[in-house]
């Protein structure tokens, strides 16, 4: 607080006058108010002083009388001024009182404070933090096209229950989320991804980042170990990051995660994989590999974490089955979200836990989330169970996989082979790896000047040293006649930092992209 000099109440008007703008945006009313708190505050007008009449205070600001009355009124209310019957009107004694009676702060002068920094985890959070001011335009990762999202069926659908409004719907939903959504959830999911599950099971919350922080926080004590692929999600990362357990970045190859001897000797509390699309590179984890992670958590009691973000969108293959579906032993946790197939603004996911543990996630999400929602979540059962998102789905795969396509496409016009292309078979991106020693992270800086959104492959990666040079290319959000535009303005970024159009190539037919 800066000193001030205690000011006169017949100094008041003059001080008033001085700084209230007659012609100004805000009402006189508003700025006596505002005026008279900043001096009651800063002590200019100390604890006790009396302020001139509503009457002589108006007389010689010029205002109406009751201008002043009802600014005098509402600073009583707030207790900033008290009234006595035929005494008048003062300042209020409104210092906390643990503080009344500091000399250093009552005179005004500044104490000596310790300014007032962040936690550590809260520090390591922000300095690693991947979100992006940007959630649209090419070639933004992990955004799908919404409009194509059949918003007159949803509107129907939700108009519908408005009409006929329960008044349990709401209110805060019970442990677990909505029973009709957790029923189609779990026919949905059998069919579709081989996951085994009772409705009882499933868990619905807000995402995938909202599922990992629960079973986190319920599987896992502060300073346990859990493993993660390197590279992996930065979102999945700051959610681990905070929760104090200890990261081991285990690399993956063209089979998935890949734990070494040393590694699988130190057996981690938890394992987080991706292993139907892994994120960023895009390889799918093999059926040994599989069978060796659940046989190894099986031996040493570890969970495993299934995160199958966006594995119904495969081109030229059918979706490939969970890995929960081969889990006979009760140790894996599968989690998705609605994010990537619906729309990111739904903000519903679910977590699929096993048979024992249903009953504790349900009133662990109750107790620390106190979800809501349920109109919403009413709404996505109907939209489920009257076949609209299996539509979606299937409509929404032709058109990422032509829009997949033209990128492949545009890249081989422009650079044929010479730059590798990953990940490109299922998602709603692909990896364009750069020759070595090309800064992505000043390439996709140097790209958001020219309107292009592309994130850095390097940021991706955990342990020093292991970085690798590429670019993040997503197509889902890119109308198909703005991706080879939006691809030349990134052409001529990468052309300042040596990465150069290939001039000799004559046909890009059946293109296909390559695995590292």
């Amino acid at each position: 607080m800066r000193a001030t000099s205690p000011m006169r109440a017949s100094m008041l008007s003059d001080w008033l006058a001085q700084r209230i703008e007659r012609n100004g945006e805000q009402p006189i009313y508003r700025q006596l108010h505002g005026l008279l708190q900043q001096a009651i505050l800063s002590r200019e007008l100390p604890a006790g002083t009396k302020v001139p009449s509503s009457r002589l205070l108006a007389s010689e600001l010029g205002l109406g009388r009751n201008t002043v009355t009802q600014v005098y009124e509402q600073l009583a209310l707030e207790g900033y001024v008290w009234s006595a019957t035929g005494q008048g009107t003062f300042v209020a004694d409104s210092a906390p009182d643990e503080i009344v009676g500091n000399d250093a702060i009552v005179s005004g002068v500044e104490p000596d404070i310790e300014p007032r920094v962040l936690s550590q985890r809260g520090t390591r959070l922000l300095q690693g933090a991947g979100v992006s001011t940007r959630q649209e335009g090419a070639f933004m990762p992990g955004v799908p096209d919404v409009s194509r999202f059949p918003a007159a069926v949803w509107s129907r659908l939700q108009s519908k229950y408005w009409r006929r409004l329960r008044p349990d719907l709401l209110t805060y939903a019970p442990g677990g989320g909505l029973p009709k959504l957790r029923q189609v959830l779990a026919d949905y999911l059998r069919t579709s991804r081989s996951v085994r599950c009772t409705p009882e099971q499933i868990i619905v919350t807000t995402g995938i980042h909202q599922s990992i922080d629960l079973a986190v926080r319920l599987l896992t004590d502060s300073g346990d170990v859990i493993w993660t692929e390197d590279p992996c999600y930065w979102g999945v990362r700051s959610v681990l990051q905070v929760s104090g357990l200890s990261m081991k970045a285990i690399p993956v190859d063209a089979e998935g995660i890949n734990p070494s001897a040393d590694d699988l000797a130190d057996p981690p509390k938890l394992m987080l994989v991706t292993p139907s699309h892994q994120y960023p590179l895009g390889m799918v984890m093999s059926l040994a590999r599989r069978r060796m992670l659940l046989e190894f958590a099986r031996q040493n009691g570890c969970w495993i974490i299934e995160d199958d973000y966006d594995s119904e969108f495969r081109y030229g293959s059918r979706p490939l089955a969970s890995l929960q579906g081969l889990d006979k032993d009760g140790q894996v946790i599968y989690v998705g979200s609605f994010g990537k197939t619906l729309f990111p603004g739904l903000r519903v996911g679910y977590i699929v836990v096993p048979e024992g543990l249903s009953a504790s996630f349900a009133t662990a999400s109750a107790e620390l989330y106190r979800e809501g929602q349920l109109l919403q979540q009413a709404v996505l059962a109907e939209f489920i169970a009257e076949g609209h998102f299996t539509s979606h789905i299937r409509r929404m795969r032709g058109v990422y996989g032509q829009r997949r396509q033209i990128v492949l496409d545009t890249i081989r016009k422009r650079y044929g082979d010479t730059l590798q292309i990953e990940g490109g078979d299922a998602g709603l991106h692909l990896v364009l790896r750069l020759p070595d020693g090309v800064d992505d992270r000043q390439v996709a800086k140097a790209a958001l000047d020219v309107n292009v959104v592309v994130r850095p492959l390097s940021g991706y990666f955990l342990r020093p040293g292991r970085e690798v040079s590429g670019l993040l290319i997503g197509y889902g959000g890119v109308p198909e006649d703005e991706i080879e535009p939006a691809f030349d303005r990134l052409t001529e970024v990468l052309s300042r930092y040596g990465v150069l159009p290939y001039q000799g190539l004559q046909d890009v037919s059946n293109v296909s992209p390559r695995s590292s």
